[in-house]
């Protein structure tokens, strides 16, 4: 998978004491999770049963032998196509998410601002969220056309919280996909602009009726929500939520529960993954029903990302990951390697797998092939 990486960029491109309460953050954790209470009681047991890992932790399934048959009481979720080609379906997504995404950031009057949005928007990256967007409109029978302005607008925001996040007031960071930050590259309060800009433009993208097919097979009502679940995932509630608890909890020597590391990244990470999914599905004509599972599957492989991310942080040189490694580590930020040890984490990340794929039973298996192998791919990633 390394390989197709690399491909797809060549295209382009201890917690303070009000934070160890939880008591600031229940209700929108909350809001988050209530939709599928019933359908994610099995996640929860599991990471109920990692938090006792170091008491007595039974071992799942060792990584890459994955189970995927259904329990009794389940449907079987979808073969995975052996035929699908995924590298080809990756590197053809990512070639069209990058042409929008130029076409949606023309340079402009004050130049720089625009240079660097560009800089960051245009520098390449694995689009796992972009894809993901079309490839749940894609399995709720809609088409590219009509969640390319989705992807567009959850790309920005996702590469405005990496412009943000390598700020030195955050994360501190020199180097993304491979070359220096926005901030090293231009500077602080330009890299900070740009990122602002690039909030508005995403929703103005999102909200516009002239980014959809003039056939109307995008109606109003389903951008005014699409716009409503990216403000949603994207804002106090969700990815600035798991930002702010991050921060919170790192470097302050306390103890940071699995419970509150596991807040923080569905917020900061999956929430982002989960707008993508949903929103794709909302452009795509999905049912309630269908986008309720669809949002339990983003949420799955956004926990995923993250235990993945931190394995990778700890086993890959900078030069493998093109960003700084052992940032995690040398910032005292607590990491799931760091509660669970590597190989619980390697585990765990398996029952993620696992339960991702489960989420898809029901949809057309050839359709949800992408999605499947999606998972996968984020499971396996080395960068």
């Amino acid at each position: 998978m390394a390989s197709l990486a690399s491909c797809i960029c060549c295209t382009a491109v201890g917690p303070r004491t009000h934070i160890s309460s939880r008591s600031s953050y229940s209700s929108t954790a909350l809001r988050l999770r209530q939709p599928l209470l019933t359908a994610t009681a099995a996640l929860r047991t599991r990471v109920a049963t990692f938090a006792s890992a170091r008491r007595r932790l039974p071992r799942p399934p060792s990584v890459m032998e994955v189970d995927t048959s259904p329990s009794p009481a389940a449907e079987p979720a979808p073969a995975e196509a052996e035929a699908f080609d995924f590298k080809g379906y990756m590197l053809r997504k990512a070639a069209a998410v990058n042409s929008a995404l130029d076409e949606a950031v023309p340079l402009m009057h004050l130049e720089r601002v625009y240079e660097a949005m560009r800089y960051s928007l245009l520098a390449g990256g694995k689009r796992v969220r972009p894809v993901l967007c079309l490839a749940a409109c894609e399995v709720s029978g809609g088409r590219d056309a009509c969640a390319m302005p989705a992807a567009v607008a959850v790309e920005m925001i996702h590469t405005m919280s990496l412009i943000h996040d390598d700020l030195p007031l955050i994360d501190d960071d020199d180097f993304r996909r491979g070359r220096p930050s926005c901030h090293r590259a231009f500077d602080e309060p330009v890299a900070l602009l740009a990122g602002d800009a690039l909030i508005f433009l995403a929703f103005g993208h999102l909200a516009d009726p002239a980014s959809y097919p003039a056939d109307g097979s995008v109606p109003p009502d389903r951008i005014a929500r699409a716009v409503s679940e990216l403000a949603r995932c994207a804002g106090a509630g969700g990815l600035v939520a798991g930002q702010v608890a991050d921060i919170e909890a790192t470097g302050l020597g306390s103890h940071v529960g699995l419970d509150q590391l596991e807040f923080i990244h569905l917020h900061k990470t999956a929430a982002l993954m989960e707008a993508s999914v949903v929103i794709g599905a909302i452009v795509g004509g999905a049912s309630d029903h269908q986008i309720e599972q669809l949002r339990n599957y983003a949420r799955c492989i956004g926990l995923l990302f993250q235990v993945v991310d931190d394995i990778l942080d700890v086993t890959r040189s900078s030069e493998e990951l093109g960003k700084t490694a052992g940032k995690d580590l040398a910032s005292d930020k607590t990491t799931y390697p760091k509660l669970l040890g590597l190989e619980k984490s390697r585990e765990f990340a398996e029952e993620l797998l696992k339960d991702s794929k489960e989420q898809l039973a029901g949809f057309d298996p050839t359709k949800a092939a992408p999605l499947l192998h999606l998972a996968n791919y984020i499971a396996d990633r080395q960068k």
